[in-house]
């Protein structure tokens, strides 16, 4: 059996985007009973960027409510609060002794703010990062290796870190002895990557995205903003070279596709596309929507789910942690 493990930041709302990219395929391969599935809120993450405490906890709760809401099945998967597993810290420290600094150096994510301040003209390097920012691989490689995750699911952006985990982790076993699996990198080309309102990748920092639990008359506003060329009703319109098709296929069936691309060649108006994409976004999300409501109004609910996967989570990462605090010698005494 793999053990598949994806962590999900806390610092905001869910939107179409992360749904058809990461939640959706996630939840699907979480009923392979090939697979053992862990999902976590990283709300450690969060802090490395986000200091707004009001927002980290109602991304929280929102995060949690959308997994459960859109199906996910926790009496099979670990679904849990990666701050409610104490194991993660401690096993980070143990991994930030074996952690080379010039591994962390190469950090994408601490090169480009370096890169940026030196742009800026700044004589400080390392003004404004935070040890936070510079040693949070350390922190992920305790995420992935804490439950020895055979595989991680990641877009091409992440594979990085998921080789300096394999790193911290091999020296581990190195030193002492063979107590970590080394993970594997999936990326999976075929997740659709959806493209904003204006067309650039649908993402929170470009401000151009659709959230995903908007109210129906919401939903429809959002969607008649997608960008458009100028093409009128009649004039014939190619399906590669539209983000309102773009977005469609990730929610159509291979039928449906085939009649949109007719539909295009038609000259079907954008109006009338973009009608057809509410109508279909909106039927797949109606259910997981009043679902979703209803946990936001009961947030018990997700609590009582999250202390259920991390005391399932802990029941894993305790006797390992003991483990591997006995072989660096961090033991009782005898």
């Amino acid at each position: 059996m793999s053990t598949v493990l994806t962590g999900i930041t806390t610092t905001g709302s869910p939107h179409l985007g992360n749904y058809v990219g990461a939640i959706k395929p996630a939840i699907q391969r979480s009923t392979d009973p090939a697979y053992k599935s862990y999902f976590f809120l990283a709300d450690f993450h969060a802090l490395i960027k986000c200091w707004e405490p009001e927002r980290v906890a109602q991304s929280t709760k929102e995060i949690a409510a959308t997994w459960m809401a859109l199906g996910l099945d926790t009496d099979k998967a670990v679904f849990y609060r990666q701050s409610d597993i104490p194991e993660i810290p401690e096993l980070t420290w143990l991994l930030t002794c074996m952690a080379a600094k010039g591994l962390m150096n190469r950090s994408h994510a601490y090169k480009a703010q370096v890169a940026e301040n030196t742009e800026q003209g700044s004589d400080d390097p390392d003004k404004g990062i935070t040890m936070g920012l510079y040693s949070y691989p350390v922190l992920m490689a305790a995420d992935i290796l804490m439950f020895n995750a055979t595989e991680v699911p990641v877009g091409k952006d992440q594979t990085q870190h998921l080789e300096m985990a394999r790193d911290i982790g091999a020296r581990f076993n190195h030193h002492f002895g063979e107590h970590f699996v080394m993970p594997k990198t999936v990326v999976d080309e075929k997740v659709a990557v959806l493209p904003g309102l204006d067309g650039r990748k649908m993402s929170k920092s470009y401000n151009n995205t659709i959230p995903l639990w908007l109210p129906e008359k919401k939903l429809r506003k959002h969607i008649m903003k997608i960008k458009t060329n100028s093409l009128e009703p009649g004039e014939p319109k190619d399906p590669n070279d539209s983000f309102v098709f773009d977005i469609f296929k990730a929610f159509a069936s291979e039928q449906q596709i085939n009649e949109m691309k007719v539909e295009f060649a038609n000259g079907i108006a954008w109006g009338t596309a973009k009608q057809h994409l509410f109508e279909m976004i909106n039927t797949e999300l109606q259910v997981a929507r009043e679902k979703y409501n209803e946990l936001m109004n009961n947030p018990d609910i997700i609590e009582q789910e999250l202390n259920k996967g991390a005391a399932k989570a802990r029941e894993y990462a305790t006797p390992f942690l003991a483990e591997l605090k006995a072989a660096v010698g961090i033991r009782p005494i005898s």
